[in-house]
């Protein structure tokens, strides 16, 4: 079973009639001004991936840690760090990332889904914690996430944090504490850097277990070009300082456009605003009408929007959200 992400520009603009070519996507959370990348020499698409090509240096030095695995995106980590454990017990918060969920059910773990409170507390075995999560942006520091690993560690359990989100507040991130026994985290190149087309992202654990993914995963996880375009994007200190500075202050933009209309953010992060509403449906469908798509949530009933691309965006989604329609 295919779970539903953002990004599905092709499925909208044939269910509402809209050429592709005028959608505003702002269902993906991805960095809409994220690093260009340049032209590709044409040695590195013939050549198989090299390990000792600078990409876990560059890598390592940019998350702070001193070992980890790249993988074909966050996403190859979730699917396949379950089956390195026996069954057993699980917990994460209810409104979160749900490939998590199935990703461990699927290998046959018994999860539970607590309140983003409740998580804290949790006695499971294994504890999946998104930070900031999505989509309610809730972030946890790394004071609450290292109490919440001594308790597990002390019991021979495990803490997973899916940082996907974290480029923008490296402050609370739990890299710099990898390696460590009981720990795992994952980052991604898709959405601060905006290469989710890439498929990069990278484990941070212990040798044992990041020996275990890749003989899981096979030779070559993550292509040459890939690998290439991620190396030279991490480098790049100078483009990540300017890039957090601009989307804080396009977060914040967003969080008050949305206020101005009607809609107060109930959470977020840099790079989208959460809009709780009984409305919601209603909303996302008269956006889309416009060409305009959001992120839509069942339970709660709720609405993601990332940012706007340019002037010009800005001004289209202020204008839809002043006429629809509760």
């Amino acid at each position: 079973m295919a779970l539903e992400h953002g990004g599905r520009i092709r499925a909208a603009a044939a269910r509402y009639g809209i050429p592709e070519n005028r959608w505003l996507d702002l269902s993906t959370g991805i960095n809409p001004a994220g690093w260009t990348a340049p032209a590709i020499p044409a040695e590195v698409w013939q050549g198989l991936p090299q390990d000792d090509d600078g990409l876990v240096d560059a890598a390592c030095s940019f998350y702070g840690t001193t070992q980890l695995l790249p993988v074909a995106g966050s996403q190859a980590a979730i699917q396949s760090l379950p089956g390195l454990r026996a069954p057993g017990s699980v917990t994460m918060a209810t409104t979160a990332y749900a490939e998590h969920e199935y990703a461990w059910r699927k290998h046959g773990h018994d999860v539970s889904l607590v309140s983003g409170d409740e998580i804290l507390q949790s006695e499971s075995r294994v504890v999946v914690i998104i930070n900031p999560n999505n989509p309610t942006g809730r972030l946890y520091s790394a004071a609450q996430l290292l109490a919440l690993h001594e308790r597990l560690a002390a019991r021979g359990g495990l803490l997973v944090v899916d940082e996907a989100f974290m480029d923008a507040t490296p402050e609370h991130s739990l890299a710099q504490f990898c390696p460590r026994e009981g720990l795992i985290v994952l980052r991604s190149l898709g959405k601060f850097f905006g290469l989710a087309g890439a498929r990069v992202g990278f484990v941070l654990a212990q040798d044992t277990v990041l020996q275990s993914l890749a003989e899981m995963l096979g030779p070559w996880p993550v292509a040459a070009p890939s690998r290439y375009v991620a190396t030279l994007a991490l480098c790049d200190t100078d483009w990540q300082v300017s890039t957090c500075q601009y989307l804080h202050a396009a977060a914040h933009r967003l969080s008050d456009m949305l206020v101005r209309h009607g809609l107060p953010p109930a959470g977020g992060n840099s790079l989208f605003q959460w809009v709780c509403s009984e409305d919601a449906a209603s909303i996302h469908g008269q956006l889309a009408q416009q060409g305009i798509l959001t992120r839509l949530f069942d339970a709660p009933a709720s609405l993601r929007f990332g940012l706007p691309r340019s002037e010009e965006h800005w001004a289209r989604l202020d204008a839809a959200l002043g006429v629809f329609k509760r």
